[in-house]
């Protein structure tokens, strides 16, 4: 029988509930004999089975959880963070402590020094270096268009959102060395999901490139803490010292993760995002021109048009795919027995494609963030940043960043790709999979 996620209210009950349903052992021996994606697996298991569904792969003695349902969602990420809660972090090699793969009391403490940058009078702080990374990227965009060069649109995206994140981190705009330097951030990520299963030996598989992004970690702590503001006063690295003088676990290490933190959850997804938005723009080019029909530069209308974009980008390409949580106790979700000990995957990446939520969910249509009930109201339904007390930090960062640029950008070019990436690629984020190159045309609108 099928039934589809979302489609009616899942009551949280009491008691010991129903078995969650299980998928079919010879569903999954099909898909591990074709060499599927983990994400066909999933959208076959809540095609069949609904928003609460088991499966099993491998070993463990409970199955593994896939979450989609809104209500259950809400569950598992707002009301109940206690019980379901996120282990480490798979990028934690890179990371180590920070907030991102931080746990329990130490995690709370160091949320708690970042959260006022990230949230109102402390995002004005970084709103003019924001601007100043795309006027740089407006002025490259530019001479592409003047000589008709090609160029790769998702490594502009990465320079733009890390030379954003760069400066908000020294109050200095990013140079080429640093930016070189910094590509082994990038090398790390896409390595993570195919890195030994022993930490010992993920470590030397990617040793050069750690080595790589410590030194410029060292380089900025010392710069920050031994000389001058940088020409935007002081950023994000100062606020970590200032933390150390204050909490004494804020040690020259923990200042490091945290630093690394920022530069990863900075710039890898938001850069994601708008190489995402860009081939969407190229597939349905009618709404470029609707966003920028919405009013005149600057204007209210337009910005509320070009955030429209952005959000229908992380609906069909969230930030986070998959967000793994583990039953630290046993309880009911959704009316469902789960184990002590389970897995579960919460997926909003499935969850915004649910045409019981979404109709039509695999086009590209801003609108819905426009038009009245354009989007679902149930809570749990759209979280591209997560939900509930760890939901990311730096939503509102990348959601101004990524309109800022559109505001330099959209007005003026188009993008016309060589070819369009065929496919995705999931792994710690949602990539194309294949080159972006492309080249730029004037716009007159």
């Amino acid at each position: 029988m099928t039934t589809e996620a979302g489609t009616g209210s899942l009551p949280e009950a009491s008691g010991a509930g129903q078995p969650v349903p299980e998928a079919d052992p010879a569903l999954v021996e099909r898909w591990r004999s074709r060499g599927g994606e983990l994400v066909e697996l999933l959208a076959e298991v809540r095609e069949r089975l609904g928003g609460v569904a088991a499966f099993r792969i491998g070993p463990a003695p409970a199955p593994t959880v896939l979450v989609t349902d809104p209500e259950a969602v809400q569950q598992v990420l707002a009301r109940h963070p206690d019980r379901y809660v996120k282990r480490s972090h798979r990028a934690r090699l890179l990371v180590g402590d920070g907030v991102l793969s931080a746990t329990g009391e130490a995690w709370k403490r160091q949320r708690r020094v970042l959260q006022a940058q990230f949230t109102g009078p402390g995002m004005r702080r970084y709103e003019q270096r924001i601007a100043g990374a795309a006027r740089t990227t407006a002025a490259r965009w530019a001479e592409y268009a003047r000589t008709g060069r090609s160029f790769d649109v998702r490594r502009e995206m990465h320079r733009f959102a890390l030379d954003s994140i760069w400066r908000s981190l020294t109050g200095y705009a990013l140079d080429d060395a640093t930016e070189g330097r910094l590509a082994s951030v990038t090398a790390v990520v896409a390595a993570l999901p195919t890195l030994p299963s022993d930490a010992t030996d993920a470590r030397e598989a990617v040793a050069a490139d750690l080595a790589r992004i410590d030194a410029v970690a060292r380089y900025a702590i010392e710069a920050a803490r031994g000389g001058a503001p940088g020409p935007d006063g002081p950023g994000l690295l100062h606020v970590l010292l200032d933390a150390a003088g204050a909490h004494p676990e804020y040690t020259e290490q923990l200042i490091r993760d945290e630093l690394v933190t920022l530069l990863v959850a900075g710039h890898e997804t938001t850069a994601t995002t708008l190489t995402w938005l860009y081939l969407l723009l190229d597939r349905y080019p009618a709404c470029r021109e609707q966003a920028l029909a919405a009013g005149g530069d600057g204007s209210a209308p337009r910005r509320q048009a070009l955030q429209a974009l952005v959000h229908e980008t992380l609906r069909l390409y969230p930030s986070a795919w998959i967000l793994p949580r583990h039953a630290a106790e046993a309880g009911t979700l959704a009316g469902y027995a789960i184990e002590a000990g389970s897995d579960l995957l919460v997926c909003p990446y499935l969850t915004h494609r649910d045409p019981g939520l979404w109709p039509d969910p695999e086009r590209f249509d801003p609108r819905r963030f426009t038009s009245p009930n354009g989007r679902p109201t149930r809570p749990g339904s759209y979280f591209p940043f997560g939900l509930g007390p760890r939901a990311c930090l730096g939503a509102q960062f990348a959601l101004r960043e990524s309109t800022v640029l559109l505001e330099q950008l959209l007005p003026a070019h188009t993008v016309a790709f060589d070819a369009a990436p065929a496919k995705a690629a999931y792994g710690i984020t949602v990539q194309p999979d294949g080159p972006t190159t492309a080249t730029l045309r004037a716009a007159h609108t």
